[in-house]
């Protein structure tokens, strides 16, 4: 791994990478956030019982939305056509959370991971938004890539999904 920052030009000005020598390969990213509330805001949304609507549904579409747009959101951000983009969501009532976890695929020149990243904020920030007024305490927190797939650098696995995966193959 190269130690240059490929957002910087010689004369030390932003640019966006040139991608245009890289070869097409299928490319992969999963992230993933945290939501962490009140049980009786979980409660709401598991029932569906939330005065604003089906908070997943809303928040899954808007994730979605979110990695479709990732170019126009974040700086230098490539264009994407991306081939599949999927958001689901894990309930843990013991803890009163919602994990969210996010997929994004295509075949491109550049990775995905600033869309997967940016499909799992955007979905923890709606649940945030469909739920505040019954819970402005709502957090989110642990927005991280858990891996990713494809291109120069290959197959990378964060430490999180690693010990997941060992305690699931346990």
């Amino acid at each position: 791994m190269s130690n240059k920052l490929t957002h910087i030009n010689q004369k030390g000005h932003a640019q966006m990478v040139d991608v245009s020598d890289k070869q097409v390969t299928i490319r992969e990213a999963t992230a993933m956030a945290v939501v962490s509330m009140k049980q009786s805001t979980l409660e709401l949304i598991l029932s569906g019982s939330n005065a604003k609507g089906d908070v997943l549904a809303v928040a899954r579409i808007a994730g979605i939305c979110a990695a479709k747009k990732c170019w126009d959101l974040i700086p230098l951000c490539h264009p994407l056509m991306l081939s599949t983009i999927t958001v689901e969501f894990t309930p843990n009532e013991k803890n009163s959370t919602i994990e969210i976890k996010t997929l994004v695929k295509l075949d491109g020149k550049t990775g995905v991971e600033m869309e997967a990243l940016t499909a799992a904020s955007v979905t923890a920030l709606t649940i945030y938004d469909m739920c505040k007024t019954v819970d402005r305490f709502i957090k989110i927190g642990e927005i991280q890539l858990l891996e990713k797939k494809g291109g120069k650098s290959g197959h990378w696995i964060s430490d999180t999904q690693q010990s997941k995966r060992k305690l699931e193959n346990a």
